[in-house]
């Protein structure tokens, strides 16, 4: 039977440096996600937004932490409303917004299925923390702080810490790592398939390790799908588009072996930013993985 699904949109801007990116919720709800849903026999609910404040209305305290009480709150928000859909047995489909979103969708699954793995698409890292980040953006560190590393209001949010063990982490389509952010993940054990990786291996080989090191003695697996992990040609309105990243061909194969595996417990999708998009292209694409995602074959 198919899961029911609630879609949950976080329109969050606090956690990056560029303008634009909250309205990306709205942008994958306007590529008709709800409807595309549907027609493949899912029980769909959209539960709105969160509440998310605006950059304007508050300042920045830390240089290096920016808008950390705001990002935390959210956070906090989110990890409450992914656990209680989780515990209803209702699947999330988180829509950011930037990739801060992420530790509140994961602390909320971790509460829900207790053992956690996480599948992390994404060009960069996101294993930044306050002494290694050379922007001061959270959306540079929702990794790390998920794997118990960074301040402790991020890092504690939903109440403990860490949500997940490195050992059931993998990075898929990483191209711009920080230097130091490099070693962090050296450190920390986590596995990254770089492009690299990817065009040596192929999708295939690559995507059927990382749902076995996800799933490798966990209760379910969060994929966190960040859009610039595709190419720029592919998606260009993203907020830190890398050269050489997934084609659209490749992302989907991702998505149909993570729906063929069932291992899949939630998922979000952040850094849309339709203010750099072209006629709404890179929601587009986001909605077409979310539907391979959730089992959508050409016969």
């Amino acid at each position: 039977m198919k899961k029911p699904i609630s879609i949950i949109g976080v329109p969050m801007d606090l956690g990056q440096g560029r303008r634009g990116v909250d309205m990306g919720a709205s942008a994958i709800r306007y590529a008709s996600l709800q409807e595309r849903i549907a027609r493949l026999g899912y029980d769909v609910r959209d539960l709105g937004n969160v509440n998310v404040p605006t950059p304007e209305s508050h300042r920045v305290e830390n240089k290096k932490l920016k808008y950390l009480p705001e990002v935390a709150d959210v956070s906090n928000q989110v990890a409450r409303l992914v656990e209680n859909q989780m515990k209803e047995d209702r699947f999330p489909i988180i829509l950011g917004g930037d990739h801060s979103i992420a530790i509140g969708s994961i602390a909320g699954a971790t509460q829900a299925v207790k053992k956690l793995g996480v599948i992390w698409f994404d060009a960069h890292g996101d294993m930044n923390t306050e002494e290694t980040t050379p922007s001061g953006n959270i959306h540079g560190m929702p990794l790390a702080v998920s794997l118990g590393l960074g301040h402790p209001d991020l890092t504690h949010v939903g109440g403990f810490a860490p949500k997940v063990e490195a050992k059931n982490v993998v990075i898929v389509g990483a191209r711009d790592l920080d230097a130091e952010e490099r070693n962090l993940i050296k450190q920390a054990g986590v596995s990254v398939f770089t492009m690299h990786e990817i065009d040596k291996m192929g999708m295939s080989a690559v995507m059927e390790e990382a749902i076995c090191i996800a799933s490798e003695g966990t209760d379910g697996v969060h994929l966190s799908l960040d859009l610039d992990a595709f190419d720029p040609r592919e998606a260009p309105g993203v907020g830190t588009p890398v050269l050489g990243g997934v084609t659209y061909r490749e992302g989907h194969l991702a998505m149909e072996m993570l729906a063929a595996a069932h291992v899949l417990t939630s998922v979000d999708i952040v850094e849309v930013n339709p203010i750099l998009d072209v006629e709404n292209r890179t929601a587009r694409v986001a909605v077409d993985m979310i539907c391979s995602l959730l089992g959508q074959t050409v016969i």
